[in-house]
Order: structure tokens, then C-alpha cells, then sequence
């Protein structure tokens, strides 16, 4: 059977692959290993392994994980990237170090004003829905410079950047076309003087076209942990 160790060498292998293709260094593409589903004890294997980032999209679920390793918090990066309610703000915003799915101004807010002052600013990407998708979460492409531009602003959190979640397909050309308009919009905000470095986009199935597309961290779960 796959061990977590080894699919995570052979996740890092397909990152390297995929960078060396369009001549960008391996170092400039981060992973983000999703653990959603999977129980704590997977966590410290690939932690065991090398893996630092974790991705989660439930909050309870990863909130009892972060306590379940606490032994280690120091040394975890957790990362939500599952849609977030108004009123589970706060346990986000005391127990994470990233959110990937800020999509509208009222939930920034709460992140920002609820973040504890003893820790560092909570590191925050606004969701762009780019496939029109009613079942995405995400802001409008067209509304979402103006609300990186009004997160950007807030005390407590460091605007990183975008995260998209494209509709799968299998056709390469229609991955990368979806992937090309995530870049757009982010260059677009790098154009009006947003200092975002984060691209977050690229899963299991299209890291390769998302690398190629310049995506700066993939959200990789079924290839290092298996089938849910």
C-alpha cells in the first residue's frame, strides 16, 4: 500500500516535473496538503514526512485536529479553504494562520476584528468564482479587485492574493484557459498596486496546468492521502 510519505515525494515530483516544463524554479510553487476528512494521525505521518501545510474545509473538524496536535502547532501551518459562515468567524480567526475563501467584506471584517492581537496577522487570499458556477462559493471576477482592495486595508490581516476553484475537466486546453483567467485577474490587482504574492489554484488532477499557469501554491488531497 501507498504510504502518505511516498505520495507526497511523488506529489513533489510532479511540482518539480511541471516547473522544469516552463523554466520556473520548484521553490516558487508551495504545497499545500489537504487533510480534510482524514484523521490527525494522517497529519503527523506526512508531517513525519517533511509536509508543514495543512488544508482544511470544515471548521469543527479542523479545529479538532489543530488540538489533537497541538504537540506540533508551532511547527503547522493550517490553512482554511472551505467556505466560511459569518458565525464561525472567530474560531477561525483564533486557531488558523491562513483562509483561502474570504468572498465577501463582512467576513473580513469579523476576521480582522476578531483576530487576537498576540498573534500575527491572520494571511487571507479572496475566492474568485471563475466558472459562474452557482454552486461555488466566491466573489464575481469583475467585483474582485474592488474587495482585495477593501481587505487590503484591514488591520489585522495581510491580503496574500487569490484562490480559485475552476470547474474540473478533463480537457487540458479547457483547465488551461480556466487557470488563465485566475492569473489575469491577479495580475490585474498586481497592476493596480495590490502587493499580493499568492496565486492559489490546482488540485490533484490539474497541478501540472495550474503550475504552467502560475500558480504559486496547489491544493493537492487525494494524491497524498488517498480517496476519501
Amino acid at each position: 500500500m501507498a504510504t502518505i510519505a511516498n505520495n507526497l515525494q511523488l506529489v513533489r515530483n510532479r511540482i518539480s516535473q511541471a516547473c522544469l516544463k516552463v523554466l520556473r524554479e520548484e521553490t516558487s510553487v508551495t504545497l499545500l496538503a489537504v487533510s480534510k476528512t482524514f484523521p490527525a494521525e494522517n497529519v503527523r505521518e506526512a508531517f513525519n514526512a517533511g509536509q508543514k501545510l495543512f488544508g482544511e474545509n470544515y471548521v469543527q473538524e479542523a479545529l479538532d485536529k489543530i488540538a489533537a496536535l497541538s504537540d506540533i502547532r508551532s511547527e503547522l501551518e493550517w490553512h482554511l479553504i472551505g467556505p466560511l459562515q459569518s458565525n464561525k468567524t472567530r474560531p477561525v480567526a483564533e486557531a488558523f494562520d491562513w483562509v483561502h475563501t474570504v468572498d465577501r467584506l463582512k467576513i473580513a471584517q469579523r476576521l480582522s476584528e476578531q483576530r487576537p492581537a498576540h498573534l500575527p496577522p491572520l494571511q487571507v487570499c479572496v475566492q474568485v468564482n471563475t466558472s459562474g458556477e452557482d454552486s461555488k462559493s466566491g466573489c464575481a471576477p469583475e467585483e474582485s479587485l474592488a474587495l482585495a482592495q477593501a481587505v487590503a486595508q484591514l488591520p489585522r490581516l495581510t491580503l496574500r492574493g487569490i484562490m480559485a476553484l475552476p470547474a474540473p475537466s478533463p480537457d487540458p486546453a479547457v483547465q488551461h484557459a480556466a487557470l488563465r483567467l485566475v492569473r489575469t485577474l491577479f495580475e490585474q490587482w498586481r497592476a493596480a498596486g495590490l502587493a499580493v504574492d499568492t496565486l492559489s489554484m490546482g488540485m490533484s488532477n490539474d497541478l501540472e496546468a495550474a503550475v504552467e499557469e502560475g500558480a504559486t501554491l496547489v491544493r493537492i488531497g487525494t494524491a497524498i492521502f488517498g480517496h476519501r
